[in-house]
């Protein structure tokens, strides 16, 4: 199973009103920077000790996401050794979000 989504695709989803569960894996200032809507933030090195307030609702798809989608990445494998089974990776992270789907979220 792939570890990424597409922007497209998650952006399909987001239209849809597919439950989509976003997890910002960035540090705070990038945060600040730009984000997606409705996310939680939890910085990648503080991930795997805080896998408890990561809290998707039944059936909501986990998608986590950075500036370019290295990090994220890397949170989709924490995310699933800690039992998230279908947490996704954003591919190009929120720069390619805003290159191909919104560009009014900045980029840095």
């Amino acid at each position: 199973m792939s570890l990424e989504i597409l922007p497209g695709e998650l952006h399909r989803r987001l239209r849809a009103g597919e439950p989509v569960y976003l997890l910002d894996v960035r540090q705070e200032w990038e945060h600040q920077a730009a984000k997606l809507p409705g996310d939680l933030l939890i910085p990648l090195h503080e991930l795997p000790a805080r896998l408890d307030e990561v809290r998707p609702e039944p059936g909501q798809l986990i998608v986590a996401y950075c500036h370019h989608g290295v990090r994220s990445l890397s949170a989709a494998v924490i995310l699933r050794e800690g039992g998230f089974s279908g947490a996704l990776s954003l591919a190009g992270g929120i720069e390619l979000w805003s290159q191909v789907i919104d560009p009014s979220v900045p980029q840095y």
